[in-house]
């Protein structure tokens, strides 16, 4: 699952310090009420204990208010700066790792990252002759955006009095199907292109879902998958068509993953591969700002310091690779990487130990290929 990391970059051009907290959200149980009510407070301390600013211990201590009639179990994740709070977000389910409450010159997001699914967005569209509903929704967001295209019924409704057999009245009804689909057709190309959808559901009436699909963009056409049923049938059925949404969404993920893999084991071994591997060669890559897809274990880089820098290459590994640019300080190596990602526009995928090749930490496909001096080690690093 490819993270876009280009939405946090203003939030990573912001001068620090900066109190980040990825802390338990929930409201407690009768039993746990007592120990949700002293978490503020707690979070409060230990952020001050790292040298916090005032400011900023007051706006975190009330960002991490536990949080009331939200169902359990709940995390938080939260970022403040400058006494104000940059990033609030509820994240369903317990924590994925310990608790964390850091104060540092750059946020670190890796915990956010690692507890919600991506930014996945999708279209569910269930689509008539008529026209269509169509809903944009987001992994792990709740609610969606809604539109409703509402087509011609021209034609269509005389139909069922008994004139199919007409074949002048035939070609017109086809005709308003046609129009009504471009219609749908058109939205869901909007919507696309506007929001980065990566998977169209069509639903509804099947001549009518071949209808949208024969319209849509052909960039947009391999996003498509076809479900034989209405989404906004009720019950029982309704919960059977979420559970196959479910599925694409997954299926999707699996083979985005599996072909950024695929990617990489092709470039091994080549002269001047459009990959990098080792932490040295992706922070010179990164530098360049030739990073397409950032591949992290994070895992393995938990012990491992970067040197964080206030402008461009905004990564180095020691002070003569700034370039001029101020040294903002060092920082985990995985909260390096990731703001240099960001700030160059990269994408971010997290996988577990044993995937990269030769039981990698970091590595990196590349917008255009390395020279043949670019660094491979990392046996000089901090």
């Amino acid at each position: 699952m490819t993270e876009k990391l280009h939405q946090f970059a203003d939030l990573y051009r912001k001068t620090g310090p900066w109190c980040v907290a990825y802390v338990d959200a929930g409201a407690g149980t009768v039993e746990g009420l007592e120990a949700a009510e002293v978490r503020p407070g707690n979070v409060r301390n230990a952020a001050a204990a790292q040298g916090a600013p005032p400011a900023d211990l007051e706006a975190l201590e009330t960002a991490v208010d536990p949080a009331r009639g939200v169902p359990g179990p709940v995390s938080r994740f939260v970022l403040v700066r400058d006494g104000n709070v940059e990033l609030n977000e509820l994240l369903p389910g317990p924590l994925v790792t310990p608790k964390q409450i850091h104060v540092g010159p750059v946020p670190d997001l890796l915990p956010l990252f690692k507890h919600r699914p991506e930014e996945f967005p999708y279209i569910v569209a269930d689509v008539s002759r008529e026209g269509g509903e169509i809903r944009l929704e987001y992994v792990g967001r709740p609610g969606a955006s809604v539109e409703d295209v509402e087509g011609s019924t021209e034609d269509i409704h005389k139909l069922s009095a008994g004139t199919w057999g007409q074949d002048k009245m035939q070609r017109r009804t086809e005709q308003v199907w046609r129009r009504n689909a471009d219609e749908v057709a058109a939205q869901i190309d909007r919507i696309v292109d506007a929001s980065g959808v990566r998977l169209i559901v069509l639903a509804g009436d099947v001549r009518a879902r071949g209808l949208v699909q024969d319209q849509l963009a052909e960039a947009h056409k391999p996003l498509v998958s076809m479900l034989d049923s209405h989404a906004r049938t009720a019950g029982p059925h309704q919960d059977s068509f979420e559970d196959r949404v479910r599925e694409l969404i997954a299926l999707r993920w699996a083979a985005e993953q599996e072909q950024i893999m695929d990617r990489l084991a092709l470039q091994q071994g080549q002269a001047n591969p459009e990959s990098a591997a080792g932490i040295g060669a992706v922070v010179h890559a990164l530098q360049q700002a030739q990073v397409d897809v950032l591949i992290l274990n994070d895992n393995a880089l938990a012990d491992r310091t970067l040197l964080a820098l206030g402008a461009e290459p905004w990564v180095a590994t020691a002070e003569e690779q700034a370039l001029g640019a101020e040294v903002l300080g060092k920082v985990p190596a995985s909260a390096a990487l990731l703001r240099a990602a960001s700030l160059t526009d990269a994408s971010l995928l997290l996988v577990p130990k044993g995937v990269l090749p030769g039981g990698g930490d970091v590595a990196a496909l590349l917008r255009w290929q390395t020279g043949p001096n670019a660094p491979g080690g990392d046996s000089s690093l901090p």
